[in-house]
This record gives C-alpha cells, structure tokens and sequence, in this order.
C-alpha cells in the first residue's frame, strides 16, 4: 500500500473514530438529561435548575416545589448559587428543564414584551422577613410604573429604613420577575442594582418607565 493510501486510511479510521466518540457522548448526555428529568418528575430532588437564554445570555433559574426560588445573571458564580442553595434549602439538586417549562416561558414572553406581570409561584426560602416585605412591596409595583427606596420602606412598614429597603432589594434572591429594577432614587436616578445598571436600564427602558437612550 502506498504512503498516500496509508494516510488516507488513517484518516478515514481518525475521522470515524471521532464519530464514534462525539455519538458516544451525546449518547451520554441524553441519558444523563433523561434520569435527571426522571428524578425531577418523581420528586426525589428539592431543587430543579436549568439554564434559559435571554437578552442578557444565559440565565439561571432553580425553583422547589414551592416555587420559583432563584434567578442568577451569565455573570453569576453558579456553583456558589448551587451550594448556598444546597446549604440553605437542600443538597438534592438536580439539572432539569421539564419542571421550569412555565418559567422559561412566562420570562420569554417577557423580554418579547407580551408579558405585564408574572403569574409564577415563588418560594422566599432565601430572604427574611424583612427583605420579604420589602420584595413584596417592589412586586406590587406596577408595570411601567416605580417607586423610590423610601417609599418601598415604607410600603415594608419601615418608613426610616431606606438603606436597609436597599439592601434587601440589592439581594433580591429573584430579580426581573420580583421587579426590584423599578425602585428608584428619588429624583429618578436609578440607583444601584445587582445585576448592572445597564440591565436595568435595559428592563426600564423595555417596560417604557424610562425613555430609550
């Protein structure tokens, strides 16, 4: 056989042969993704997560059977998210998008602007009692509309506690579908959020709060 011949041999078995692997391994993943549905569906995990696109990139959302428990953006360390998540609610967490299907759908039709308000479970398992008044006050915030810090304070009982309202927004555990990015400074400034200000600009500008740059 000739040196050429030979070659070409070669490269036909390296080129089936990387068939084979990649088969192998999407043959894994799919295995892989269909236990862990399964366990999801038969409710031996605490905490599904999965990954959705969005305007921002990949988001990140978990949810029990409460509810909707955490929503992360790209720039997120997920694997600190999954072990406070494991710390604070439970380490039975799996991968699976089945479960979050209503969430995935209800934040598409979101950001295509089709969407006024959330119709989600959520569960407040990752915020106190007082973060959790404060949250509740921003939710009931209506679309297109915004408040200052120390109207949200005061809406949580806590006229005097601006700074402390701002915190507890600042770690909302659930931002965009708790529309923590329409709390203001007053005067309208934006004030600060954790996800960028640039995403809440973003969020503002697409719910027509504020006027596109």
């Amino acid at each position: 056989m000739s040196g050429q011949a030979t070659r070409k041999r070669a490269e036909r078995i390296e080129v089936a042969l990387r068939r084979s692997r990649d088969h192998a391994a999407s043959d894994a993943a799919a295995a892989a993704e269909r236990f862990s549905e399964r366990i999801a569906a038969e409710g031996l995990a605490d905490v599904s997560y999965a990954s959705l696109d969005s305007p921002f990139g990949k988001l990140t959302v978990a949810a029990t059977e409460r509810g909707l428990v955490r929503l992360t953006f790209p720039d997120e360390d997920l694997d600190a998210v999954l072990e406070r998540l494991a710390a604070r609610i439970s380490p039975r967490i799996v991968e699976a998008p089945g479960p979050l299907e209503a969430i995935r759908r209800e934040l598409d039709e979101y950001f295509a602007g089709h969407r006024r308000r959330f119709e989600l479970a959520l569960d407040w398992t990752l915020v106190g009692p007082f973060g959790r008044r404060v949250l509740r006050a921003a939710g009931e915030i209506p679309y297109g509309s915004s408040l200052s810090y120390t109207q949200v304070a005061a809406e949580a009982g806590s006229p005097r506690g601006s700074r402390a309202a701002g915190n507890a927004l600042g770690s909302n555990p659930i931002p965009i579908v708790v529309p923590c990015h329409r709390v203001l400074r007053s005067g309208g400034a934006l004030g600060g959020y954790a996800g960028g200000l640039d995403r809440k600009r973003w969020l503002l500008e697409l719910e027509g709060t504020i006027e596109k740059k």
